[in-house]
Order: structure tokens, then C-alpha cells, then sequence
């Protein structure tokens, strides 16, 4: 952010993962960390499914993440009607957004969607649709992680997994 920006709220958009216990407690672990230092978290679902090898007909069970783009969609149209941004700045997992931002700079002309990339998923149909975008770094996302021990919002002490250090 830059000196002259207010930063007003953080959401993250997920899905719980359903197919892991291991996937399931450091998920859980990054949430409970999240909501310790204020971020709203909003939650899609996984749609499960199975899917046959072709070769061997063997069926292995599948999981999709539903519903995360639309909470997100959603979420910037809606904080645009109540003019509670001036700039919304979106970390995108992929182009599904391009069509709610297209809207948001159409009917609110006041308004910024600014996306920011994580590195090695920069898009570039997407980045011709908002208005600015950058690429994160991986030095300034070194720079941004939680402490090793964080303490949740009920004080309990939230241990970073090993193989994220």
C-alpha cells in the first residue's frame, strides 16, 4: 500500500479441504491465523466426484472447489454498492474474476480493481481488465509471513508447519 491508502478490511476466499487430514490441519492452522489478526474469512465447499483411470478403469476420488470465485464476484459488486472501497485489490488464482471487474469499472466509474500476482501466475488477459496491476515478488511475500508461533484469537499458540518454513 502506499502512504496515502487506508487499508479497510482483508477477506480471503477459500474452500475447506475435505480429502486430507494433514491438508486439513494446516489449512485450519492458516485460518485460525488469518482470523487472529483480523482477516474475514468467506467459505466455498468441495464438490466431490470420482474420476476412472482410463488405462486401468480404476476410479480414484476427485474434489473441486466450488463456489470461491462467485463468494468473491459477489463480494466486490456488493462492497462497490455500499461504497466501501475506493480501490478493491485482488489476489486472483486464475481469469474467472475479469467479468465482475469489467462490471465494477463499467457502473461505478469511481471505482479501482487493482490486481496483484502471486509469482508465476501472472495472467495476461487478466492484467488488460483491471485498472493497475503488479506482480508480488517472492522477496516481499518472505517478507509478510506469520511468526513461527501465533497465538489465535482464543490464545491458543498456532505452530507454522514444518515443511512451510
Amino acid at each position: 500500500m502506499k502512504s496515502n491508502q487506508e487499508l479497510i478490511a482483508v477477506k480471503y476466499f477459500t474452500s475447506r479441504v475435505s480429502n486430507s487430514p494433514d491438508k486439513q490441519k494446516w489449512q485450519s492452522t492458516y485460518i485460525d491465523a488469518l482470523e487472529s489478526i483480523g482477516v474475514q474469512v468467506f467459505y466455498g465447499n468441495y464438490q466431490d466426484g470420482t474420476q476412472e483411470c482410463k488405462r486401468c478403469g480404476h476410479l480414484r476420488r476427485t474434489a473441486k472447489e466450488k463456489m470461491t470465485d462467485v463468494n468473491i464476484a459477489t463480494a466486490i459488486i456488493v462492497d462497490a454498492i455500499k461504497n466501501e472501497y475506493d480501490m478493491a485489490m485482488l489476489i486472483p488464482g486464475g481469469s474467472d474474476l475479469t467479468p465482475p471487474i469489467r462490471e465494477v469499472h463499467k457502473h461505478f466509474t469511481n471505482k479501482r480493481v487493482f490486481i496483484a500476482f502471486p509469482p508465476k501466475r501472472h495472467n495476461s488477459s487478466m492484467a488488460l481488465v483491471p485498472k493497475g496491476s503488479e506482480i508480488i515478488g517472492r522477496k516481499k511475500l518472505l517478507g509478510t509471513q506469520f511468526e513461527e508461533v501465533v497465538l489465535s484469537k482464543t490464545g491458543y499458540p498456532l505452530v507454522i508447519p514444518e515443511n512451510w518454513k
